[in-house]
């Protein structure tokens, strides 16, 4: 009885929600026991990297030991385990091809796994002088299913009434390369460009285009991402099979 209680409060000190209870819906989605965000690994708030050109943020910094004790079903926030990376949530706002703000709020959230994953390919990408911008991550079924409206054809939008897409389950994202100071870089087409010019296999582009490209897949894949082949922006992190969700992230 007593290590029992003991496990129940160590759970409770090291995972805190941050987001709101799931809407119920007629799909599968994800329940609040399995929406643990991040929480420091200590009472106090720990001191943030030196940062270069570091996004701004309200919210405490969070140790990557933090997240590396969080369960597998826990969904983390980027830019307060890594303060450089570029947030540019797309869907926050009404620049994206839905021409409406339909996020409530510009949070970046992947499960524990895919935002561990993340911070090891922004680590590679740092080393060779570019950061991160992000345009999405998890992304509610009800988006999918607006999305889906308007593009409803499976090489771009998943199918939200078949498996749906790898957002809706927090292990995807979207982003692209910028240089060390958040100048988004060049990469051939603009994020959610449905052509084949943002295919991968697209090869009329200018040679830095091609490297920036390649650079950015090549520092996925070894963090554990893959590509799909029409959008050079996507990348799933396909080494666990997460539930489908549908809550809204709690706005600060």
């Amino acid at each position: 009885m007593k290590n029992s209680l003991y496990a129940f409060l160590s759970a409770a000190f090291f995972c805190l929600s941050a987001c709101d209870t799931p809407r119920q819906t007629g799909e599968s989605t994800q329940t609040s026991r399995d929406t643990v965000s991040v929480t420091s690994d200590t009472g106090r708030t720990p001191p943030p990297p030196a940062p270069v050109a570091a996004a701004e943020s309200s919210r405490p910094f969070i140790s990557v030991d933090s997240v590396t004790q969080m369960p597998d079903t826990a969904f983390v926030e980027m830019i307060r385990v890594d303060t450089a990376f570029v947030p540019d949530m797309r869907y926050a706002t009404a620049d994206n091809f839905l021409k409406e703000k339909v996020y409530d709020c510009d949070k970046c959230l992947l499960r524990k796994d895919a935002a561990l994953a993340l911070l090891k390919a922004h680590e590679s990408l740092k080393a060779q002088g570019f950061r991160i911008k992000l345009y999405d991550c998890y992304r509610p079924l009800d988006v999918q299913k607006k999305m889906w409206a308007i593009m409803p054809d499976d090489r771009y939008v998943g199918n939200p009434y078949g498996s749906g897409s790898v957002h809706n389950k927090g292990a995807a994202v979207d982003l692209t390369l910028t240089d060390s100071t958040g100048n988004e870089l060049e990469m051939g087409t603009p994020f959610d460009h449905f052509g084949r010019e943002a295919h991968h296999a697209y090869t009329n582009l200018p040679i830095e285009v091609l490297t920036r490209r390649r650079r950015l897949k090549e520092a996925m894949e070894a963090a554990g991402f893959e590509a799909i082949t029409s959008e050079w922006w996507h990348y799933s992190y396909r080494r666990k099979n997460y539930r489908t969700a549908n809550f809204r992230p709690a706005c600060d």
